[in-house]
């Protein structure tokens, strides 16, 4: 008896000093992201810091309203609508590419990887270069008798950004599936390569079904750096970049410089669901195709 009076006892202090060292941690969360949270929800019901009179859900609908607002959200759609799936198809192309017999194969994986080593300063430099009005691609074009383009100043210039996006994330993508195609059982393709089954039955059955939580991965990290590519459109346009390429990243950091809170915490509030509904259904997708096989 004294023997578990004194293990409670024991176990009780261990629980109090657990809960010392996690102090640290969770002031950080409560200062950091849950003060934060409460007031942006804040800001987005009231009219303005200075009379703070409760609207409800009126900057919401003049947020609606707002061309910029607009603008910004179709163009962040069209973007991740765009980039995100082909980052994760061409990345999971390639990681099978180098999965199979293929010369040169460690060559191609430095080539891949190698954009993740460049500074973005570096990067939106050669896309200047490379992009300009006298650059080397309208050069190439003029081979073909096409006439010169604006890319940044044109309809193309989300495409030119697209290609920017693809060139710095394909390569740790790839490592990602190589990853996952690696944890696949040896045994499970070999008794597929015994019964005669197809490489697509392979691929469809075994191989796709197996990496379902690297392809959700791959897929959450693409949509997040998709909203992300703000960075090198921003040095290579500045604040008002052509119509194509105005993000709502710009729409946050104009409305922030004009100090419209109401505006600004009720984007974030927005966009904050739109985020949690494409993760929620990411998560529904991966947990219907990969059920079968997860531990």
């Amino acid at each position: 008896m004294k023997r578990i009076i004194s293990f409670l006892k024991s176990h009780k202090k261990n629980k109090k000093v657990e809960s010392i060292f996690l102090l640290p941690s969770l002031l950080g969360v409560l200062i950091f992201f849950l003060v934060p949270f409460i007031v942006i929800i804040y800001y987005s019901l009231i009219n303005n810091p200075m009379e703070q009179k409760f609207v409800f859900l009126d900057n919401f609908n003049a947020l609606f309203d707002n061309s910029a607002f607009i603008l910004a959200a179709k163009n962040t759609a069209t973007f991740s609508l765009l980039a995100v799936p082909l980052a994760v198809i061409l990345s999971l192309v390639l990681a099978l590419l180098l999965e199979s017999q293929i010369p040169y194969k460690s060559q191609f994986r430095t080539f891949f990887l190698s954009p993740m080593m460049v500074p973005v300063a570096s990067v939106v430099l050669v896309w200047k270069v490379v992009f300009n009005f006298n650059g080397p691609m309208n050069s190439l074009i003029g081979v073909f008798g096409l006439e010169p383009i604006k890319w940044l100043k044109s309809d193309y210039s989300q495409f030119v950004i697209i290609i920017l996006f693809l060139w710095k994330n394909l390569g740790y993508n790839m490592i990602l599936f190589m990853a996952g195609l690696n944890n696949i059982p040896k045994t499970l393709l070999e008794v597929a390569e015994i019964e005669n089954a197809s490489p697509w039955f392979k691929f469809v059955q075994i191989k796709l079904r197996f990496i379902s939580p690297t392809i959700l991965f791959v897929a959450l990290l693409s949509l997040i750096n998709s909203f992300k590519v703000f960075r090198e459109i921003h040095l290579l346009t500045g604040d008002y970049p052509y119509d194509r390429l105005y993000m709502l990243q710009h729409f946050m950091n104009n409305t922030f410089k004009a100090l419209d809170y109401q505006k600004l915490a009720t984007a974030a509030i927005l966009m904050g669901i739109v985020m949690i509904v494409i993760i929620g259904i990411l998560f529904i997708i991966e947990n219907y195709f990969g059920k079968d096989v997860e531990g």
